[in-house]
């Protein structure tokens, strides 16, 4: 191994002692996987100041870029769909779309895959290829496949993969479709979140097989899901916990917002739902299971005060919460009452003692998902 040897043994051990690294055969994985080799090409740091954040590259010449690529942190390679670090001098201030995942959150999904000698594995999202290395290590190459949708994101990933001594078979192509050619599978493992699991992925895997996938919604409240393909069309299975994100899938990125609709010609009443309550991430993530499509942004009302606001743009329907003393009140307006289907939501999950994420159970099917709690 490279100079990365003790820290890459100081990240096995910080990932054993939090929990996530659980077995043998993972941590000889971790052990023989430098991390730096995948992110040679830079990785941005985040910047924040007069209210926007901004990111600036950070390379291999920098002093701070060797220990920062053995931290528990999910680090940024990729800006606005093009830019990668060796791109810019300076700041950008556009959205980040790929990543090197976060090594703790990496190794506790491949422990939670519990694959076995022999298995094949289909990973949904390539990234800088580090997950890619490690399941190359514990399984032998010729059982991995990976897809990410970004080619040149994938030809960085095949040459640290190759630098690593590791050559899977790697397609470019929309993950959501998956491998129809390359089934069946044993195992997939994603590392993008969607709002609804692909049927597509279903039909790819044995009868028994598994499926680990991050579901979610526009709100951005997001939990890992396991599920069983059950041979008939459908799987099923439970939520993880543990508030897991991923960037999305980019075809299931909201659409941009463009001109809001006037907010000032809604039906009003109180609700006894805040807009405090969406930044708990649970209730946010119940909120969404009712409107998975929905954004939330703030504004700034005639007053000066911030009024949230809750759209679902593809629907026409709206909501914005304001705070009245003590109380606070809807208004509502479009084809739907957004925040009836919220509230209601919200409400029931209330009234049946709040259970965790973890105790949640979801099911997919040729009609549809569905995410359900304990009542």
């Amino acid at each position: 191994m490279s100079d990365g040897t003790e820290l890459t043994r100081g990240l096995a051990d910080r990932l054993a002692a939090d929990g996530h690294l659980r077995s043998p055969r993972w941590r000889r994985a971790v052990l023989d996987t430098p991390r730096h080799e995948f992110l040679r090409g830079g990785f941005f740091q985040r910047v924040d100041g007069d209210g926007t954040t901004g990111w600036s590259p950070v390379m291999p010449t920098d002093p701070a870029w060797l220990p920062a690529t053995y931290a528990d942190e999910s680090l940024v390679t990729q800006i606005a769909g093009t830019v990668v670090p060796g791109d810019l001098h300076g700041r950008i201030h556009r959205p980040p779309t790929s990543s090197s995942t976060m090594p703790g959150l990496v190794v506790r999904m491949l422990e939670e895959l519990h694959v076995e000698d022999g298995m094949r594995v289909l990973e949904i999202g390539t990234g800088t290829g580090y997950s890619t290395a490690l399941l190359c290590h514990r399984l032998g190459d010729g059982l991995v496949t990976s897809i990410d949708i970004d080619e040149g994101v994938s030809v960085r990933a095949r040459n640290a993969l190759g630098a690593t001594g590791h050559t899977p078979r790697l397609l470019v192509g929309d993950g959501l479709a998956g491998d129809p050619d390359g089934g069946p599978y044993d195992r997939i493992v994603a590392t993008c979140g969607v709002l609804e699991v692909p049927l597509a992925w279903l039909a790819q895997v044995r009868p028994g097989g598994r499926i680990l996938v991050t579901v979610g919604g526009w709100m951005y409240a997001s939990e890992l899901a396991l599920l069983t393909v059950d041979g008939e069309g459908g799987a099923h299975g439970r939520l993880l916990g543990g508030q897991v994100s991923f960037m999305q899938a980019r075809p299931h990125l909201p659409p941009p917002l463009g001109v809001l609709p006037d907010l000032a010609a809604g039906e009003e009443r109180e609700t006894p739902v805040g807009a405090d309550s969406l930044d708990d991430w649970t209730t946010r993530f119940v909120a969404q299971l009712a409107a998975p499509r929905t954004q939330r942004i703030r504004v700034a009302s005639e007053g000066g005060k911030e009024v949230e606001v809750l759209l679902d743009a593809d629907a026409g329907s709206w909501a914005t919460l304001r705070r009245d003393g003590a109380r606070w009140i809807v208004s509502q307006g479009g084809e739907d009452r957004l925040w009836d289907t919220v509230e209601d939501h919200v409400t029931r999950w209330r009234r049946t003692g709040s259970p965790d994420l973890d105790d949640f159970r979801i099911t997919v099917a040729p009609d549809g998902q569905t995410i359900t709690w304990p009542t």
